[in-house]
């Protein structure tokens, strides 16, 4: 079973910039297509950003392409995501999860994902 941690979710202000991180460990950061999905109350939980282990390729959705930037941090074992201009629609809980299987075709499908961790609490104020 992988083990997922987000943290960094806070409080913020439109227009500030927030780096969220997901702690695993080094096998999973480095052996995994990595993904962020984000949730509100009441909603289905929506695909965020995705990087491909095999080719490296990063995905966005199209609500976040420009602001958002998910990398690898292979010294500290996590994957971050820089969330810049952020607005109070992209308040919600976030969470990273890990896939095997993921490619170009399918990485914003929320059945491809194996493992995912608790979430974090994002709040952006208007």
């Amino acid at each position: 079973q992988v083990q997922l941690v987000e943290s960094g979710g806070r409080l913020v202000q439109a227009g500030d910039s927030l780096r969220l991180s997901c702690a695993a460990s080094a096998r999973t950061t480095r052996s995994y297509s990595m993904g962020w999905f984000r949730q509100v109350p009441g909603k289905e939980r929506e695909f965020v950003a995705a990087i491909i282990w095999s080719d490296g390729n990063k995905y966005y959705a199209d609500s976040v392409k420009g602001r958002f930037t998910i990398s690898r941090d292979n010294a500290k074992n996590t994957v971050p995501l820089q969330m810049n201009s952020l607005k109070p629609e992209d308040t919600a809980v976030y969470y990273c999860a890990t896939s095997f299987h993921l490619t170009s075709g399918n990485y914003n499908s929320l059945w491809m994902y194996d493992s995912w961790g608790q979430g974090t609490q994002v709040t952006v104020s208007s």
